[in-house]
């Protein structure tokens, strides 16, 4: 469990005394397509690191579609956030996308390795500030743009990430909903990219053609710092 732990960026440089304290309790998980690991309103009591597969983070919409707001894949943190709020409880629901295998941690030793290691803190200060900013930007971002700027700045991301060939994360219906555009919209202007060239690709595979076309549609999500 401590080697694992090691592997992570947020806990890579804490000492093997640490890592063996925020083992304790650690349970190894294989879970299936579709499997819970918790339920928004629960008592959050633990956070997980991801082995393999992948897990979204979501929650349901007032007429039950669910919006994935995060996926998070090997080597990566789920709800280490809900830890430190104030009602105990997860904000959100978190289900595996395929079979995956997690490592459920508890509570308790991440807050008593945090109040012995400040460095640990003020990490995951910074974690949680960089999400709260990424956040903002988000919000105005969907606030302030069209259904084509918004497509283009999330493929571009992910371009980022993957290369030219690029694997949605979410089904389209999801992704709509994560842009805040109905689902025949975005179709549409997949489709319509499609014909002229900029993308090419179906369902979740996709390849960006004309990385210019998709820049300039992005320009106004820039920012200095």
């Amino acid at each position: 469990m401590a080697e694992w732990l090691h592997k992570t960026a947020l806990f890579s440089a804490l000492a093997e005394s640490d890592l063996h304290g925020l083992a304790s309790g650690a349970q190894d998980l294989q879970l299936i397509h579709g499997q819970a690991l918790f339920h928004e309103g629960a008592a959050a009591n633990h956070y997980f690191l991801v082995l393999q597969g992948k897990v979204e983070v979501f929650r349901y919409s007032l007429d039950g579609e669910d919006r994935v707001f995060s996926v998070f894949g090997a080597q990566q943190l789920v709800a280490i956030a809900a830890m430190f709020m104030a009602h105990g409880r997860y904000p959100m629901n978190a289900r595996c996308q395929d079979d995956a295998h997690v490592i459920r941690l508890a509570k308790q030793p991440l807050m008593d390795v945090c109040l012995r290691n400040a460095t640990l803190g003020l990490q995951i200060l910074r974690l949680m500030g960089a999400t709260v900013y990424q956040h903002v930007n988000e919000v105005e971002w969907l606030t302030t743009s069209s259904a084509p700027q918004r497509l283009a700045l999330y493929l571009m991301r992910l371009c980022e990430q993957q290369g030219s060939s690029i694997e949605l994360p979410l089904s389209q219906r999801q992704l709509a909903s994560r842009l805040g555009v109905r689902a025949e919209t975005l179709s549409r202007l997949l489709s319509d990219w499609q014909a002229h060239g900029h993308v090419l690709g179906r369902g979740r595979e996709w390849k960006i053609q004309n990385h210019q076309y998709l820049k300039q549609l992005t320009d106004g999500a820039q920012r200095t710092f």
